[in-house]
């Protein structure tokens, strides 16, 4: 876009920035990542360990780490904290069983030192599915609204359609322009 085209001309390289991308197992963070790369998403299987992808988005280079959501893994989520330049965490809206599992889940994330003031993006994930919960619920569920020692917003959105998607990204480059400023 016009600014990749800016940036060309300054002859300036694009920012690296670190995302690290969680949420519980079956939650679409694969999806949403092959998504953003721009790969075909119609085969997924299960993360084992862990994705790591660049994604070119808004003349940023986006490093970023899919870690498997399952429960064996989750302890390990701490290890890949550091340095991260924003937290992507993806719920899967229709399993309501497990929102208060994955609310547990970024609450203890959110307190981990390592992420003090790290923007955090919550994909609503699988709003195509007719038992998604709406994204103002879950916001509402995990209690988004009493984080006040970083910038957080909520994106209701389908990796696999690819719906909402953009207007995270959209989020995520306007969080990196404000903190240039």
């Amino acid at each position: 876009g016009l600014l990749s085209v800016i940036q060309k001309l300054k002859g300036s390289s694009e920012q690296e920035l670190r995302i690290v991308l969680l949420g519980l197992d079956n939650a679409g963070k694969t999806t949403l990542l092959k998504r953003l790369a721009s790969e075909e998403v119609s085969t997924i299987t299960p993360t084992q360990g862990f994705n790591i992808k660049s994604v070119h988005s808004h003349g940023l280079k986006l490093n970023v780490w899919d870690i498997g959501g399952q429960r064996s893994i989750r302890p390990y989520w701490k290890k890949y904290l550091g340095s991260t330049d924003l937290l992507i965490y993806v719920i899967d809206s229709a399993d309501q069983k497990r929102f208060e599992e994955t609310g547990q889940e970024l609450a203890e994330l959110t307190e981990d030192e390592s992420l003090t003031g790290v923007p955090l993006l919550v994909f609503a994930n699988k709003q195509d599915l007719v038992t998604a919960a709406p994204a103002d619920e879950i916001a509402e569920g995990l209690n988004l609204h009493t984080y006040r020692d970083r910038e957080w917003q909520i994106q209701a959105c389908s990796a696999l359609s690819g719906e909402g998607v953009q207007d995270g990204m959209n989020w995520i480059s306007s969080q990196i322009m404000n903190r240039k400023k």
